[in-house]
C-alpha cells in the first residue's frame, strides 16, 4: 500500500467479535466489515426475527458510516448475507427504507450460518464525503 490506511471504530457500533475491525479507510474509500444485528452498548443479538434484526444492522452501519465521515448516499456496494432467502423481501423492505433513492450495487447470498446465529449480515464499500 503506498499510504496507510486508518481504522474507523466507534462505541456506537458492536466493537469487533474477532480479529477485525469495524471498517478502515483507504485512498478515499471506506471497506466496512460484516455487520450482525448486536447491541453496541450489551452486545448482544437484538431480540426479534429478520425486520427487527436488519434495522439495528443499519443502525449499526449508520453509525459507522458518520464515524467514517459518509452516508447511505455515499455507498457504492454492499454485500448482504441471509440464513434463509424467505427472509428476502422483509429484508429488502428495510433495505429500501434505509438507502431510499439511494442503489448501491448488491450481492445478496443465503448461507448456511452466521456468527451468533443471526438472521442478516451486511458489509459495504463506500466513499468518504457527505
Amino acid at each position: 500500500m503506498s499510504s496507510p490506511y486508518t481504522v474507523v471504530a466507534t462505541d456506537k457500533a458492536p466493537a469487533a467479535i474477532g480479529p477485525y475491525v469495524q471498517a478502515v479507510k483507504y485512498n478515499g474509500l471506506i471497506y466496512a466489515s460484516g455487520s450482525i444485528p448486536l447491541d453496541p452498548v450489551s452486545m448482544n443479538v437484538v431480540e426479534g426475527g429478520i425486520t427487527e434484526q436488519t434495522n439495528q444492522v443499519f443502525k449499526n452501519i449508520s453509525n459507522v458510516l458518520s464515524e467514517s465521515g459518509s452516508s447511505p448516499a455515499q455507498v457504492l456496494k454492499t454485500t448482504c448475507f441471509l440464513k434463509d432467502m424467505g427472509d428476502f423481501v422483509a429484508f429488502n423492505k428495510v433495505y429500501t427504507e434505509f438507502f431510499g433513492e439511494t442503489k448501491p450495487a448488491r450481492s445478496c447470498v443465503e448461507v448456511a450460518r452466521l456468527p451468533k446465529d443471526v438472521l442478516v449480515e451486511v458489509e459495504f464499500i463506500a466513499v468518504e464525503g457527505k
